[in-house]
């Protein structure tokens, strides 16, 4: 099977992020005729141009698809299980950084979907963040800049990486 640009890059999950995402994704699915009765109920109440039960309803099932069709993609092309044990920085590593600034601080972080963050103590960034897109590859002592939000050019360090123990 051939890589082409429209397949999602995978995203490294740990075990329980991807068990728990799949609960969320199995609980989605099973809501759905809940959510299909509450629209129906709704619609029954009459003239649905001034009905906001009915517009509630409707926008939580449009929101409940977002939220499935995404998770189906996330599972899809995930990867899952230990972190990599990478020569260089990439999904699944936690990293430490060093600010080249004058405050001098350091950061360490995972990086990773945000849909792991609530396994983790850790701040998670994502790989597709300035900074992640700044450091992926990277190795201990490269310098890598990234462009803030705000506009401002940081530079930061990469001090130390790991693969995440979870």
């Amino acid at each position: 099977m051939s890589t082409n640009d429209n397949e999602a890059p995978a995203t490294w999950l740990s075990r329980d992020a991807y068990d728990r995402l799949q609960g969320e994704l199995d609980e989605l699915i099973a809501n759905r005729p809940v959510i299909a009765a509450e629209i129906n109920a709704r619609r029954e109440e009459g003239d649905l141009r001034e009905n906001g039960g009915y517009h509630a309803a409707r926008e939580e099932q449009g929101k409940a698809e977002g939220r499935i069709l995404y998770l189906k993609e996330l599972l899809r092309t995930a990867q899952v299980g230990e972190a990599p044990n990478a020569d260089a920085v990439a999904p699944g590593t936690v990293v430490t950084i060093y600010f080249d600034d004058d405050t001098e601080d350091t950061e360490t972080f995972l990086l990773g979907s945000r849909e792991i963050s609530s396994t983790t103590d850790l701040t998670v960034y994502s790989p597709e963040s300035a900074l992640g897109k700044a450091i992926l590859g990277g190795r201990a002592g490269q310098t890598c800049t990234y462009t803030a939000p705000s506009g401002a050019d940081i530079k930061v360090t990469i001090v130390k990486f790991e693969p995440f123990a979870g």
